[in-house]
This record gives C-alpha cells, sequence and structure tokens, in this order.
C-alpha cells in the first residue's frame, strides 16, 4: 500500500455520498472514487437474485481495474445480501452498511424507535434479526419507503421536491401520542445512505422532534480502523467519480463538497455491465 491509500465506495445511487463526507473528515489524504450505479437505480424496484447477480461480479470487475485497499459498500440494501459473497469472492477489507438498529435502541429514551429504509430493507430477514437481537424491549416500527430515495437524488440535483412528497414518506415513522414526550417515537433511524440528504426537510417536516440516527460516522470510524495510519498528505489525494449508466450528469458542483472540496474527475465511460441475474458462481 503506497503513503496514500484509495478507497472506493459504492452505492445504487448518490445516497452513499452520506458516507464518504464523513470517512473523507477521517481520511483526507485517501485517493477516492466513487461509482454510483445508476443503470441499475434503484435497488428496491429488484429482486434479490437480481441485485446479488449484479453487484458481486460490478464489484469484482471496479476491484480488478481500479486496485482499491478498501471497499465501502454504502448502501443499506446492497449490503444485507452481498457482504458474505464478496468477501468469499475478493482479498479486499470490505465495510459495509447496514441499519443501526442496535445504537438507536441503546439511545432511545422513550424506547420507541422506527427504522425508515427501502421497502426491501425493512422487509429483509437480517434487518428483523437485528431486531431481535438488539431491541433492548422497545417497540421498533419498520417503515419501508417507496420513494424517499428516489427524491433525495432529485433535491441534490436541482429538482423540486415537495413538502406534502417527503411527508407522505415519512409519517408513519412517528408512534404515539404528540402531546406525550414520555409515550411517543423519539428515534428514527435512517436504513438508507441516501436519507441523510434530505435531513434539513426531514428535521423540518417532523411533528415532533426526534433524534435521526445516521451510521456514516461509525463507518468511518471502522474503515480509518481497516486501514494503516496516515502518511500521505491530502494535497496529494484525488477524487474520481463513476455512473455506471454512463450519461453526463454535471453535478461537479453539487458534489464536490462531498469529497471535502477537491477538485472532481467524473469517468464518463459506463461499465461492461454483468448480468443482472444470479450467476452459478454467486447465487445460493
Amino acid at each position: 500500500m503506497g503513503s496514500n491509500p484509495t478507497i472506493l465506495l459504492f452505492d445504487s445511487g448518490l445516497g452513499g455520498l452520506t458516507v464518504l463526507r464523513e470517512v473523507v473528515r477521517v481520511r483526507p489524504e485517501a485517493h477516492y472514487l466513487y461509482v454510483a450505479d445508476d443503470a441499475f437505480f434503484p435497488y428496491g424496484h429488484h429482486s434479490e437474485e437480481e441485485i446479488i447477480g449484479r453487484v458481486v461480479p460490478l464489484v469484482g470487475e471496479l476491484i480488478s481495474e481500479h486496485r482499491p485497499d478498501l471497499v465501502v459498500i454504502a448502501c443499506n440494501t446492497a449490503s444485507t445480501l452481498v457482504m458474505s459473497y464478496l468477501r468469499e469472492s475478493y482479498c479486499v477489507p470490505f465495510v459495509g452498511t447496514v441499519p443501526a438498529i442496535k445504537p438507536a435502541c441503546a439511545a432511545s429514551k422513550t424506547k420507541r424507535v422506527s427504522v425508515l429504509g427501502t421497502k426491501g430493507t425493512v422487509q429483509r430477514e437480517y434487518t428483523r434479526g437485528l431486531i431481535r437481537d438488539f431491541a433492548q424491549g422497545c417497540e421498533v416500527t419498520l417503515v419501508g419507503s417507496a420513494k424517499l430515495a428516489g427524491l433525495a437524488e432529485t433535491a441534490l440535483s436541482g429538482g423540486a421536491v415537495s413538502d406534502e412528497d417527503i411527508l407522505a414518506e415519512l409519517m408513519a415513522c412517528f408512534v404515539g401520542n404528540g402531546k406525550d414526550a414520555s409515550n411517543r417515537t423519539d428515534t428514527v433511524v435512517l436504513a438508507c445512505t441516501h436519507y441523510p440528504l434530505l435531513l434539513d426537510r426531514l428535521n423540518k417536516l417532523a411533528p415532533w422532534p426526534v433524534d435521526w440516527i445516521d451510521p456514516a460516522p461509525a463507518i468511518a470510524r471502522r474503515v480509518t480502523s481497516l486501514l494503516p495510519e496516515a502518511r500521505g498528505r491530502p494535497d496529494d489525494a484525488d477524487a474520481k467519480m463513476i455512473f455506471t449508466s454512463g450519461r453526463p450528469h454535471r453535478l461537479e458542483a453539487a458534489l464536490a463538497p462531498f469529497f471535502g472540496g477537491r477538485p472532481l474527475s467524473e469517468l464518463r465511460a459506463p461499465l461492461q455491465h454483468p448480468p443482472s441475474r444470479t450467476s452459478e458462481n454467486h447465487g445460493r
């Protein structure tokens, strides 16, 4: 490994930028490659077999071409499905993103916690297992949103997103008597990396104050624990981005802050897309 490690972050779209932002803060000297699989977005519209069959070989292609020192799967939907396959297939450290149910339940004072994620994430047995293991006596409400990730992408791209559309996806998280602070939801897990992109709006629209649990800082701490101590200079680091569709996005100004303000190069050439179905090697 050179003095400046290369960290690859992978997501279905732009939500993983919220994870990237935290990783850049703790490892400013690293080279960054961010891959948005916008050709397959949103993952919630695909079956588990299709997601596994696409992501595992696609990440392998990225590892082969770019030789990262560490890979972050900055997507709850993908992480709950593919992490074991990736670790079996490739000799690179991986860090995944899973719903932060354990810290949320530990922090809740009213013992009412909601998990806001994609429909696939909240329906997955992996998520229900986290609740069984870590609910610590909390009443946990699972809320599956079909549209919030897309609304976050639209907002980041400069499009108009109405309060009504966000609120429709959000309201089921708020359980209990709104007038009794001791008997209502006080903690909401953001179980999709897209959702922190809308955090200001979520705070504004919430019917009462709650703690929003974003796993990105914990992911950043895990990343830095797996890499050697920083030796290179941030001035030597670069940042690149790939959209798997190959479509030009012209989002450099909006995206640069997530990369710590460094110049961003967009690699416009599409990848060789693997088939979007489970292959013999990666299906179980």
